[in-house]
């Protein structure tokens, strides 16, 4: 048997997709797991579709933080109960064999990311790899330079968790996925997966960028460099 694990998911109006990726997770969990999923005050039926699936294993929480996917999945994983910990967004279709394989992988490492297919919102394939559409670095500094992994890719241990909390506050220079690798990189050995365990859906209304290019100013560039190595130093000293 297995270790228990926590899925955390953030959500933020997302009806349109929200039904078919909780099957798909919940598909994959043992009695004993949970899926958290933490909303971001939906205006639409979200929490409604959420609420009608007579699931005991899903726990729907409010988000009381600040507004925004990152505070929302900080909120989510403040309530992750076990050891092992998955994110998911709201929209993806997680492939049959994503908790085996992510967790047979962290037996060997802390943090694991895998690959992901980028279908369209009706699952019409784009792309079978993120990897090579976004051209990832494996290096800390190379995701200091360009992040490339998606947090609906990642699973790690708790202690993973309890090193990279609370989040740097500056949402907009430190995504909570970006974070996440970084701290997992830095402090403890990660795993990069090559198996494509998702589809990564894009239709246009993401809640997040998920790696899409924009053209950024320098200034900003630098501040972001700066503002994630300040923090991972002020992390390993504490």
């Amino acid at each position: 048997m297995r270790e228990p694990i926590s899925v955390c998911m953030a959500t933020y109006n997302g009806e349109r997709f929200i039904k078919q990726q909780v099957f798909s997770i919940l598909d994959q969990l043992e009695d004993f797991d949970e899926l958290i999923i933490s909303d971001d005050g939906s205006s639409d039926n979200t929490v409604k579709i959420v609420s009608e699936i007579q699931d005991n294993r899903i726990s729907l929480v409010k988000n009381v933080g600040a507004k925004g996917y990152t505070s929302n999945f900080e909120n989510a994983l403040l309530q992750a109960r076990n050891n092992i910990i998955f994110l998911s967004d709201q929209d993806d279709i997680w492939e049959p064999n994503k908790v085996e394989v992510c967790v047979k992988q962290l037996n060997q490492f802390a943090l694991v990311v895998h690959d992901a297919r980028i279908v369209d919102a009706n699952l019409n394939l784009i792309s079978i790899s993120y990897f090579d559409e976004r051209g990832v670095y494996r290096s800390s500094l190379g995701n200091i330079i360009k992040f490339g992994y998606l947090g609906c890719c990642m699973a790690f241990k708790k202690e993973v968790l309890i090193k990279a909390l609370p989040f740097p506050c500056n949402r907009s220079l430190c995504t909570h996925d970006n974070w996440l690798y970084l701290v997992g990189s830095v402090f403890f050995r990660i795993g990069i997966i090559s198996e494509a365990l998702i589809r990564y859906r894009r239709h246009g209304n993401n809640t997040s960028s998920g790696g899409n290019k924009k053209q950024l100013k320098l200034w900003f560039m630098v501040k972001y460099r700066v503002y994630l190595l300040w923090h991972l130093l002020r992390r390993s000293l504490r």
